[in-house]
């Protein structure tokens, strides 16, 4: 699959590492607002032996209507920030180019305009398009729901100088319902990023817990998304809808293939 990215930061070339070294991604080029590395080679900056041209643009550059009639895609993926959608975002969804935006917050105004691309075109957004995040959120929603009236507190750990709360500890206060005042944070050293949810029961606790490593868990989550993307014209969807057909818990006779072939992709996901 023919991809362009959006942003070329610290995790847009972690990104870029992952779809380079993907079989079934083809990196086509990378679009960035700083002009520094323009005409650059992706694979050759970041020292990966790869065939794909992987060029570096600036959006003052070429308008997306160029640039996607000079190098055709099949998905934009989207590390930049929340204006970024504004310079592909139209002539991406009248060319019927698959969106997936892992840009952490949007106001409600670029939320509505996603929407709307949705109509058009296939939109994957989630704020944190981790596997383990994600799984994280799936499986605390359905312990809720097995036990509505549990105590729930989220813990956030971070790196010394990140000044605000976490945005995804916000996303999953939202997804169980709580308000950010469940949310209790720690600030230590250089912790990359560390969420947990706790569920105190009157006689046992459970703790799920999610650590983050290495910014490369977001290019593990990219190549999930395209891979499980869905086979329709448009929509608007999150990760956890791509993953919810992995969640059956149907004997292995009753599901399509057996179950284990989609159980074993997921855990080659998870751990890569």
């Amino acid at each position: 699959m023919r991809v362009g990215l959006m942003g070329f930061g610290k995790t847009g070339r972690a990104v870029s590492s992952m779809l380079l070294q993907s079989r079934k991604a083809n990196l086509q080029w990378v679009m960035r607002r700083s002009r520094a590395l323009e005409h650059r080679s992706a694979p050759e900056f970041l020292g990966i032996d790869s065939n794909e041209p992987g060029r570096i643009h600036s959006t003052s550059e070429m308008k997306a209507a160029d640039l996607l009639d000079r190098y055709p895609v099949d998905v934009i993926v989207d590390f930049s920030s929340e204006d970024g959608i504004n310079y592909y975002g139209r002539e991406a969804a009248r060319r019927g180019i698959a969106i997936v935006s892992a840009v952490s917050k949007y106001s409600e105004q670029k939320l509505r305009f996603i929407r709307l691309l949705s109509g058009a075109t296939r939109v994957v957004h989630s704020p944190n398009i981790t596997l383990g995040v994600n799984f994280l959120i799936v499986a605390a929603k359905v312990l809720k729901k097995i036990a509505p009236y549990v105590d729930i507190e989220i813990v956030e750990e971070h790196f010394k100088t990140k000044p605000e709360v976490s945005g995804t500890a916000k996303v999953i206060a939202s997804n169980l319902g709580l308000g950010d005042e469940a949310i209790k944070t720690i600030r230590a050293g250089g912790i990359v990023g560390v969420h947990e949810i706790l569920f105190g029961f009157p006689h046992q606790t459970v703790r799920l817990k999610h650590e983050s490593i290495a910014r490369e868990a977001f290019g593990s989550g990219i190549l999930f998304v395209i891979d499980n993307m869905p086979q329709v014209p448009n929509g608007l969807f999150t990760v956890e809808d791509l993953m919810r057909p992995y969640f059956s818990l149907d004997d292995e006779e009753d599901t399509p293939d057996g179950g284990g072939t989609l159980w074993h992709e997921f855990l080659h996901y998870v751990e890569n």
